[in-house]
């Protein structure tokens, strides 16, 4: 990333793109999401083919309408969770030679469950984190980004009638997935301890609504820290309060740590499936190359488990891509054992990354500040709540849904600023919490940051006092 070249120089130049705007949103990823939006409706109004019946009730997926609009209004796009510069030099020039100079064989088929030289390093990295020995060949799946990890937990583990335990807010492929699985959703909200809390940490989670959630139908749990997308970090004491229940109704955990080394403010990961030794046999812990190394269009992600849970997600995964790139995975070896090596001094990437964000982080504080937008400040990941309902200001006319939906596309209209309405991330029965914020991004280059933050304090002068 450029955003890092004076802190470590380990960022490959690029050439600018000739403004801010071309910048926003990848041309090749609007045109698809439009290809699919309009492939849907044109499905679903005049052909005689109808839709699987477990495609009934799927909830409506915001991204594609808020992408859409980003690029119509050419807004500065702090709605997506990308950066906007580049992954690290070493990481490119590791892909780059695995494609062209590894051989004819590092561009066919390479191991199903995952390239051998890939687990084994993710074995030795985790294996240190976990603080045991972790099997690369049993215990470890390479996936198509997180996102094909948590599918795979979802489908080779979840009945119809089952029941799923989502702690909110939560990213919004969980609800999906498991009804596409058929099971059912139970939605426990973390809630704000406080009304005028600024800080995720003093988002809680209450332990008799966390217990009464739980019934003989209940098959699973899952659990994302540091979360997507408040930025809360679960403390020991709150894992622990999961674990406990996991124990007792004997169920399995999936959880969802992509975000693992973005940690402010001294702020310590916790891992569910190491922090209590019952947990490691229930526990599918799913994490993201892209999210580690700021390559999220590589899309490539891996699953640790032990043994028989791995076996269940794997007749999954032979039967859907059955194996990831062969290159990719090399380079996201090589780059793995590079970081490896250098694992906790300064100049490893996964630390140079949080230092770096933490200064992007206090940058958008800033400008939210000013802006009078009261900001939720992250203690992990990299996006930041803000909060809109003390905004008066008239968004009726802006489209249906909840008052964050119609801010949002309110900021996009008006005043050229794409950020994400976070109740989105809540089932039905929660989205009230949720509709108080929006989420803005702050994984971008800092004139992307402040170009959107001159938009916001210019609009904030046209407010009523």
């Amino acid at each position: 990333m450029r955003f890092l070249c004076s802190v470590a120089s380990t960022v490959i130049s690029r050439s600018r793109l000739s403004s801010l705007g071309q910048r926003l949103l990848l041309p090749s990823v609007m045109l698809s999401q439009q290809h699919f939006s309009t492939a849907q409706n044109t499905m679903s109004s005049s052909s005689s083919i109808k839709p699987a019946d477990r495609l009934d009730g799927q909830p409506k997926n915001h991204w594609i309408e808020f992408i859409a609009l980003a690029n119509e209004t050419k807004s500065i796009n702090l709605g997506q969770g990308f950066p906007d510069s580049s992954p690290p030099e070493h990481a490119i020039k590791d892909l780059i030679d695995a494609a062209a100079n590894s051989g004819p064989f590092m561009n066919q088929y390479t191991r199903a469950a995952g390239h051998p030289r890939l687990v084994k390093v993710i074995a030795d990295m985790y294996g240190q984190y976990y603080g045991r020995t972790i099997d690369p060949m049993q215990e470890v799946l390479i996936t198509i980004g997180a996102y094909n990890a948590l599918y795979y937990a979802f489908m080779s583990h979840i009945n119809p009638g089952d029941e799923v335990i989502i702690i909110e807010p939560s990213f919004d492929s969980y609800r999906p997935v498991v009804q596409l699985a058929g099971g059912i959703s139970k939605h426990v909200p973390l809630r704000p301890s406080r009304a005028d809390t600024e800080s995720t940490a003093d988002w809680r989670l209450d332990k008799a609504e966390l217990e009464a959630a739980f019934t003989p139908k209940t098959k699973a749990i899952v659990v994302n820290t540091p979360n997507n997308p408040l930025g809360k970090v679960m403390t020991y004491e709150e894992l622990e309060m999961v674990a406990v229940l996991c124990k007792k109704h004997d169920i399995l955990c999936i959880s969802d740590e992509v975000y693992e080394h973005m940690l402010y403010d001294d702020n310590k990961h916790h891992r569910m499936a190491s922090c209590f030794p019952w947990m490691w046999e229930r526990t599918i812990t799913t994490y993201s190359a892209g999210k580690i190394f700021c390559a999220t269009g590589w899309r490539l992600g891996w699953a640790i488990a032990p043994p028989h849970l791995i076996r269940n997600m794997t007749v999954v995964h032979q039967n859907c891509v059955f194996t990831c790139p062969t290159p990719l995975q090399e380079a996201v070896a090589r780059a793995l054992e590079l970081e490896l090596s250098r694992l906790g001094s300064p100049d490893c990437f996964f630390n140079v990354t949080a230092s770096v964000l933490d200064r992007k982080r206090a940058r958008m504080e800033k400008w939210l500040r000013k802006a009078n937008l009261s900001p939720m400040i992250p203690e992990g990941g990299y996006f930041m709540l803000a909060r809109i309902d003390n905004i008066d200001i008239d968004v009726s006319s802006f489209g249906d849904g909840p008052r964050d939906y119609r801010f949002v596309r309110y900021l996009m209209k008006t005043q050229g600023v794409a950020t994400i309405p976070c109740s989105a991330f809540y089932g039905p029965a929660n989205k009230d919490i949720g509709e108080k914020y929006i989420r803005l991004c702050f994984i971008k280059e800092d004139e992307t940051i402040d170009a959107a933050g001159r938009k916001l304090v210019e609009w904030s002068k046209t407010l009523k006092n």
